[in-house]
């Protein structure tokens, strides 16, 4: 038995929940990532896991050993990350999963420069809207606007700035406002982006000076839950739309969208 592969296929399990997502992001059979644990708990003479139809839990044996075993498992790879980086450039597959614009508007641009410096390192975009499960999906970094996760390590990368905006013809319909509290007050529509995992509404927000101002229950005739679909809508003419800055600032340039409470 390799024990170092049976400790990591261990870890997958636990920190996936189950025996077929950690098989998925292995990308093993489930009869296979069955038989590393069995023989795993065989070697140790413990249980490990609990198993059933349904679910896996872990043992009080099992907790212990995976807390044991994962700071070994994360010094290790710093370890041999260290001697990749002095024996020459980063290579092998790298897994990243973003939002549509923030793929479309800031990582794929740079994508030609990262590719050129190192050339060995095949990108693995996975791009939606959808927060992704990073661990269960084996999923190397994220790219989020929020940091609300503490199970991951997160780090700044930028700040990006948020402008609304409307097309010149809803605005001719509907006028410019002049205060946030006059889309409430006039009942103008504002296209909603909810979140596709969790179904909840961004809040519409904004600040000026000291104060910090949210839109209780906006008008929503429609509701999106992709970045590029929700400024699709305000090329359309529908309906205001808040997000991020350097989406709508081309189209800005062009006259095709005109910022409003700025």
């Amino acid at each position: 038995m390799d024990h170092l592969q049976a400790i990591r296929i261990f870890a997958r399990v636990v920190e996936t929940g189950g025996f077929g997502r950690a098989a998925l992001s292995l990308n093993m059979p489930n009869a296979t990532v069955s038989k590393w644990i069995k023989s795993l708990e065989a070697h140790l003479g413990v249980q490990l896991l609990e198993r059933n139809t349904r679910s896996v839990s872990v043992t009080t044996d099992g907790a212990a050993y995976y807390e044991r075993t994962r700071h070994l498992l994360v010094e290790l790879d710093d370890i041999e990350a260290t001697l990749g980086r002095s024996q020459g450039n980063p290579r092998g597959a790298l897994r990243v999963d973003a939002g549509g614009s923030t793929a479309s508007g800031i990582v794929i641009p740079n994508l030609p420069g990262f590719c050129a410096r190192f050339p060995d390192v095949q990108v693995q975009l996975g791009v939606t809207d959808r927060t992704v499960d990073l661990i269960a999906e084996n999923i190397d970094c994220g790219i989020r606007s929020t940091a609300d996760d503490p199970a991951l390590v997160t780090r700044q990368i930028g700040v990006l700035a948020w402008t609304t905006c409307a097309s010149p013809d809803y605005l001719a319909r509907h006028g410019v406002p002049e205060h946030p509290r006059e889309i409430i007050k006039k009942k103008m529509p504002v296209v909603g982006y909810f979140s596709a995992s969790t179904g909840l509404m961004q809040p519409l927000q904004f600040r000026r000076a000291d104060e910090k101002i949210t839109l209780e229950r906006p008008r929503n005739d429609v509701l999106v839950s992709e970045s590029n679909a929700h400024l699709a809508t305000a090329l359309s003419s529908l309906d205001i739309v808040h997000t991020l800055d350097f989406m709508a600032r081309p189209f800005i340039e062009k006259g095709q969208l005109v910022p409003i409470l700025g």
